[in-house]
């Protein structure tokens, strides 16, 4: 009984490291990446947070700043959420009409997250790229947030087994050799892991904040680089860390025959 007692609390023990070591995503996935002639001019983009490949949900409170920018001009979209749920927890969501060709960035951040199986807190930046009527101009454009992933690679209109590259940068600087979390956004459940250690692919940019990641299945794929901020933030009185993620969301396709 006592040999039965230990395998269970070791059992609930392992169990809790697997689940604390899954990454977290900031999401703001759109419903169509690209809208051509013809097409439904409505896209609808839903803002959650996550660990995308076990579909394990968290609780997005209402976002600090969400908004769009496309042709050169910004707009602020904040109002325009509804609440909804995705992975059966608060998220938002908003319906968005596409009226000319352009390119469309949507990006969000959040409101500080507080884990405590890190002990810190969390900030993702995040964002995606729409584009529209076969305007592609403008699609490596950074929007200024505090870290972004700034992509080298047209971040739609790509091939899975396509390589993706983008350049992580902070307060619009390079980050040497900064880490990067790559996970699918596995939606239909489908998808294994052989093991654990394939759930969430790290990779690291070399000395010029570029990195480099070939997809290996079609979906939605998350890039996060991670990062400490220099500024701490207090819960309880104690000061925390405060870990800055840049985040892009890409969509990639199966490559067809007749």
């Amino acid at each position: 009984m006592k040999k039965f007692l230990v395998a269970c609390v070791l059992g609930l023990f392992f169990l809790c490291v697997s689940q604390t070591a899954f990454a977290h995503f900031g999401m703001v996935i759109p419903s169509d990446s690209m809208v051509m002639q013809g097409e439904n001019r409505d896209v609808g983009v839903t803002l959650s947070f996550s660990h995308p490949f076990e579909m394990i949900g968290m609780e997005l409170v209402k976002p600090e700043i969400f908004g769009v920018i496309a042709n050169g001009k910004k707009q602020d979209l904040l109002g325009k959420l509804k609440k909804t749920r995705v992975m059966d927890h608060t998220a938002w969501t908003t319906d968005y009409k596409i009226k000319r060709p352009g390119v469309y960035a949507f990006y969000m951040e959040p409101k500080p997250y507080w884990e405590p199986a890190e002990d810190c807190f969390i900030v993702h930046y995040t964002k995606t790229i729409v584009t529209a009527f076969g305007d592609d101009e403008g699609w490596d454009e950074e929007i200024g947030l505090k870290t972004e992933i700034v992509p080298l690679s047209k971040p739609f209109g790509l091939y899975a087994g396509n390589v993706f590259q983008g350049i992580v940068k902070m307060d619009g600087k390079p980050i040497p050799f900064a880490e990067v979390e790559v996970e699918y956004y596995n939606e239909d459940k489908k998808a294994e892991a052989p093991t654990d250690y394939m759930t969430t692919q790290t990779i690291k940019a070399d000395k010029n904040g570029v990195f480099t990641y070939a997809v290996p299945k079609a979906g939605w794929w998350g890039f996060a680089a991670l990062n400490t901020s220099d500024k701490k933030m207090k819960i309880k009185g104690e000061e925390k860390d405060v870990e800055l993620g840049a985040v892009i969301w890409v969509k990639f396709h199966d490559w067809k025959e007749k």
